[in-house]
């Protein structure tokens, strides 16, 4: 996650303007099923990787955390967080998500939303949050699903008529680097297989609970272009638990 695409100006306002960015985690399609995968948050030490504005911070305060701890390579995300944050048991962290370095066995849950696909290096990390987590400590991560990034592009096909004809999926096994095109910019992204989402953290001492693809709800469907989300997975989310 080293390139930081959200302090450029023009991004981080595109971004502002974005549903999940204005209404918070009622505005983000996969909230409903990521919050019953969450563990109780009473008196536990949080870690949020890749905070953003911090809804997922505020959250876990609000649902009784002792301590949250947000991180994001973005200055402007973590002001924006600051601004919307009430409660004196949340700080944030200027830092590249790669880079944390909590004490061993000192964190009872790890979060991260969408951020993980802009990490290369997918295994040292998990080995990292393995190593901050107490054993028991919760790991719960929603990523951009595997169908979704391994083109590249991300976009559909469309004919001539500029409807939609087909979601592009290739070059799955090749793992690594794709530049998509996000909110009409490019961005760095890491493509990694489902194999590798799951079975990196099963060789690395982690149990995993849930896997999900989750479908936009139906409160939602009445959202120009959300239908058309019910024909290939956007989203995974995955939880683990430190063995």
């Amino acid at each position: 996650m080293k390139e930081n695409k959200y302090d450029d100006n023009i991004f981080f306002q595109k971004y502002s303007q974005m549903s999940r960015s204005q209404k918070g985690l009622q505005g983000a399609g996969e909230w409903e099923t990521l919050k019953k995968l969450l563990p109780d948050f009473e008196g536990k030490s949080v870690l949020d990787l890749g905070c953003g504005y911090g809804w997922h911070c505020i959250y876990a305060a609000e649902n009784g955390a002792s301590s949250v701890v947000g991180v994001d390579i973005s200055k402007k995300m973590l002001e924006t967080a600051k601004e919307k944050t009430h409660s004196s048991n949340v700080e944030y962290m200027l830092c590249p998500i790669e880079d944390v370095d909590f004490p061993e066995g000192s964190l009872d849950i790890v979060l991260s939303s969408l951020a993980f696909h802009y990490v290369a290096d997918y295994e040292n990390m998990i080995k990292n949050i393995y190593k901050m987590l107490k054993t028991g400590g919760s790991l719960i991560f929603t990523v951009e699903h595997p169908v979704f990034t391994a083109h590249g592009t991300q976009d559909w096909y469309y004919d001539e008529n500029g409807e939609i004809l087909h979601f592009p999926l290739d070059n799955y096994y090749y793992e690594g680097s794709r530049t998509a095109i996000f909110l009409g910019e490019k961005v760095t992204k890491y493509h990694r297989t489902l194999t590798t989402y799951l079975n990196t953290l099963l060789m690395n001492g982690f149990a995993i609970n849930n896997v999900v693809e989750p479908q936009p709800p139906q409160d939602m469907m009445d959202i120009p272009g959300m239908e058309d989300e019910m024909r290939r997975p956007m989203m995974l989310i995955v939880s683990a638990v430190k063995k």
